[in-house]
């Protein structure tokens, strides 16, 4: 069951500022201090890549495979 997180960034449904949309958590820690994993997925055209990002990081993520972005954690 994927949940949303507290802040705006972490809700369901939120979408950065790169294409990247947030699909919740289902409580995975994360690489960060205090941290719970989120499922991100690139909505850019051909691509759909979905992976791991801490809480923290999902305002500023930039997809793995098309944007150069750093590689995804455990989800």
């Amino acid at each position: 069951m994927w949940k949303s997180g507290g802040t705006v960034t972490t809700k369901i449904g939120y979408v950065n500022r790169n294409n990247q949309k947030n699909h919740g958590s289902r409580g995975v820690s994360g690489t960060d201090h205090g941290q719970v994993s989120y499922k991100l997925e690139c909505l850019n055209p051909n691509c759909g890549h979905v992976y791991g990002a801490n809480g923290t990081d999902i305002f500023q993520r930039k997809c793995p495979k098309c944007q150069g972005g750093i590689d995804g954690i455990e989800f």
